[in-house]
């Protein structure tokens, strides 16, 4: 295909913005060509083709000169030799700024060997959130680079590299053009991706849609007449037309929902497009009188529209021979705004070619405002990127404040994703949530039109369990965020307390003057980051005693022993909370079922022993369930999966030379330790053992059990109970 020469690309511009800058625009095209020369794509052509196809697409979008120009350029700085001081020179900072934002980033900082290659593309995308929250142009300008670069995917030479590129193209692009509302580029984003990710998928879908065109053609004709007599029966006047569903969007409703192709109702929709909001209403009353509708299937997107600006009416019709057929109902306005986006909002006004608040009602920035504010939360970019993808792909339900302001979260969100999406101080203290007048949990699933009252406190801690509860990434994101900050006060009380047992073992005072000459020594700035460091397990109690007790490891025999604690009765107190923990009462480990980090656990009051601990499946727990009262709630604070816990497991093996050992070998591969054997059984053909295991926590634990159960030589193999 021949390269627009710079005459119809200006012209392009002119047809919707007459005062277009035409110099600007021609200057960027020379340079673009020139500086590009003689490099190629992998497709043989020339590359200026590429940003040129570029500046096409956005200018279909009828966006401003300063938009085509960076498009125009938009690989200048990257690739040629041209630099970011004479592209300001040459076309301003407004311009430059934008081209320095689409510019990809990964080159100059991310190339560190340490890093893979989805930290890298974490790291990019962190940094281009950043650079499109400044100005949402260099989005709609990376979309469209985007978009040509996947219409021109089947010349990249190796699969492996067509296959990545479209699913981040899936994950990220597509996912960031619905968001703003640019419906005609993500479809198409999707599209050409779903073509590369599941190709047979995407031919047998291609195939069923020309069979179907084949079939229902002549009758969505006759719908189409039908319909448009019908509105000139009443006097409407409005302009009628099909859209046929695209074939990522049939597969997705494939795979949802479970259904068979010929399921698919809204494989063929028809719009109706008007001048005014209030010919929408009627002729919703015109169809429903006419037809009848589907029940469920109606939606109001006008007077409540989506986050990215989308209005319309939405209903299905049974049609000719009971089909179902979707109907949509807009103004036209409403119809540029569906397929645009905030695209729709740049118009000419005042002399002028810039982004229409006042028209769009909204600021474009605020629907990846969430994306932003995640970041500010910190955490490293893996973390985000998957927070981000949460916050980006999912369905939409629609609630509101007290004040009926209007808060979208996605399908399956809580009254706690509510908090956090009106504001992040109101997350880290909601204690509880009135719905539509009535206190609920803070695990019920909001639904369409709920009204939502926060319940706050004072503290703000996050609740065990409360991550499970949460769908949106801001609200992830946030709660890691507090989490990290309560977990720091957590280590700095553990790791005091084992400085204070650690200088008990060896009959000294503890007080932390006796730490200030240590601090130097141990490289620490401060009190607080040393009992952090104890408390997370990254300074071991043994070194810390000699950074304090300079020459005390030549004087005391056996000194390793402190480089690892183990959980025990004597340490249980340091790792486990729960409320009503009082100080002074002793805890215990049951005997009965071995409790390790990572089991959910319950405590008992006993009045000899305080509070003994078992699992939440322990057997002793039944002859207990009517007294309640003996009966706290307990969990694992995370400083437990630094340290070690003994488990236990019962293991029948065959009774044949080399059984042991290779059932040691495999629990020293998987990252255990025996700590004692006994034999509690044996024949001829097999013996039965219990086996004591350090493992960091029940997880590990399970995964020794089930790499046990793999092995020849064992019979049978399980957690130990007290029956044994």
């Amino acid at each position: 295909m021949p390269i627009p020469d710079k005459t119809a690309l200006i012209a392009q511009v002119r047809a919707y913005d007459p005062s277009a800058d035409t110099d600007l625009i021609g200057r960027a095209y020379d340079m673009c060509k020139q500086a590009h020369g003689d490099q190629k794509r992998h497709s043989g052509e020339a590359y200026y083709g590429h940003p040129v196809a570029v500046a096409e697409i956005l200018a279909g979008l009828h966006m401003d000169v300063a938009s085509v120009c960076t498009a125009l350029l938009h690989d200048v700085l990257e690739d040629t030799g041209i630099s970011e001081a004479e592209m300001r020179t040459d076309f301003g900072d407004v311009i430059t700024d934008l081209v320095v934002g689409v510019t990809k980033l990964g080159q100059l900082e991310l190339s560190r060997s340490d890093l893979t290659r989805e930290s890298k593309q974490a790291e990019n995308f962190q940094k281009f959130v950043l650079a499109m929250s400044k100005d949402v142009r260099v989005l709609l300008v990376k979309l469209c680079d985007r978009l040509h670069n996947m219409r021109t995917l089947q010349h990249h030479p190796k699969a492996k590299s067509r296959f990545r590129i479209a699913s981040e193209t899936m994950e990220i692009y597509a996912p960031l053009a619905r968001k703003i509302g640019v419906e005609r580029i993500c479809a198409e984003l999707e599209d050409l991706a779903f073509r590369y990710i599941k190709p047979s998928a995407f031919e047998t879908i291609e195939k069923r849609l020309i069979e179907w065109r084949d079939n229902q053609q002549i009758a969505v004709s006759e719908l189409a007449i039908m319909l448009r007599e019908l509105l000139d029966e009443h006097g409407k006047t409005a302009r009628v037309f099909g859209r046929e569903k695209r074939p990522y969007a049939i597969w997705k409703k494939l795979e949802r929902q479970g259904i068979s192709f010929e399921d698919v109702a809204d494989i063929y929709a028809f719009r109706i497009i008007v001048d005014k909001v209030e010919e929408c209403y009627e002729i919703l009353g015109i169809l429903h009188l006419r037809f009848r509708c589907v029940p469920d299937r109606f939606r109001d997107f006008i007077s409540v529209p989506k986050p990215n600006g989308y209005q319309s009416l939405q209903t299905t019709i049974l049609g000719p021979d009971s089909q179902r057929v979707e109907i949509q109902i807009r103004t036209e306005t409403m119809h540029d705004v569906a397929e645009r986006g905030v695209a729709a909002h740049w118009s000419y006004k005042d002399e002028s070619y810039a982004y229409d608040t006042a028209k769009a009602g909204t600021d474009p920035l605020s629907r990846i405002r969430p994306l932003v504010e995640m970041i500010e939360h910190g955490g490293d970019a893996d973390e985000f990127l998957e927070h981000a993808k949460l916050e980006m792909f999912a369905d939409q339900v629609f609630t509101f404040t007290p004040k009926s302001t209007l808060i979208a979260l996605p399908q399956g969100a809580t009254p706690l994703d509510f908090a956090y999406a009106v504001h992040t101080k109101v997350g880290d203290t909601c204690i509880g949530a009135i719905i539509n007048g009535r206190e609920k949990p803070l695990r019920t699933r909001l639904k369409n039109g709920d009204v939502v009252k926060i319940i706050r406190g004072g503290t703000p801690e996050p609740a065990p369990g409360w991550e499970s509860m949460i769908v949106t990434g801001k609200a992830r994101s946030a709660l890691r965020r507090l989490t990290r900050s309560s977990e720091s006060q957590e280590f700095r009380q553990i790791g005091f307390m084992l400085a204070d047992h650690a200088f008990a073992r060896e009959d000294k005072t503890f007080s932390e003057s006796a730490l200030s000459d240590a601090l130097k020594r141990l490289k620490y700035e401060g009190v607080e980051d040393l009992y952090i460091a104890l408390g997370q397990g990254k300074l071991a109690i043994s070194d810390f005693m000699e950074g304090v007790f300079p020459g005390r490891g030549e004087h005391i025999a056996g000194g390793a022993i402190f480089n690892r604690d183990l959980i025990d009765d004597s340490t249980a107190k340091l790792y486990v909370k729960g409320e009503g923990l009082r100080e002074g009462v002793s805890m215990h480990m049951g005997a009965c079922c071995y409790p390790i980090a990572g089991d959910r656990i319950i405590g008992i009051l006993t009045p000899d022993k305080g509070i003994v601990i078992h699992t939440i499946d322990c057997d002793t727990l039944e002859a207990l369930e009517d007294q309640p009262e003996l009966w706290i709630d307990l969990a694992w604070r995370r400083a437990a999966g630094k340290t070690a816990s003994v488990g236990q497991v019962t293991a029948t093996l065959e009774h044949v030379p080399g059984a042991l050992a290779a059932v040691t070998v495999i629990i020293g591969e998987a990252g255990g330790n025996v700590t004692n054997i006994k034999t509690v059984k044996r024949s001829s053909s097999f013996f039965d053992m219990v086996m004591d295991i350090e493992v960091a926590d029940a997880r590990h634990l399970l995964q020794i059990v089930a790499a046990l159960r793999a092995s020849a030589y064992v019979v049978a193999v399980r957690r130990a109970r007290a029956d044994v």
